[in-house]
């Protein structure tokens, strides 16, 4: 019991313990946020012309045209309705079946 209680007051204990509380919050905060971005930026990718897709402010739409960062998105019946948006506003994207 006398040497474990040494153990703990050592400086190499405590940078062990903090080491230790590094790896615990990059797996549980860090890791996840990465992989979630890593998906967006797939689905970001994969959008093309004719999707509809789901803006992150709530609004479903249909890509007309798509340039580099902005895709432009017709809402509604209206055919006159159409906006350009950055892509990271893309919250969800529906593909259009093929037949």
């Amino acid at each position: 019991m006398i040497a474990a209680a040494g153990l703990t007051g050592s400086p190499l204990f405590w940078v062990f313990y903090i080491v230790i509380i590094i790896g615990f919050m990059y797996f549980i905060s860090i890791r996840p946020q990465r992989k979630q971005q890593k998906q967006h930026q797939e689905l970001i990718a994969s959008v093309e012309i004719g999707d509809s897709i789901l803006t992150t402010s709530g609004f479903y739409g249909v890509v007309i045209d798509i340039t580099e960062d902005t895709v432009i998105v017709e809402f509604g019946s209206n055919k006159n309705c159409r906006i350009p948006m950055q892509k990271a506003a893309i919250a969800d994207v529906e593909k259009v079946s093929q037949a």
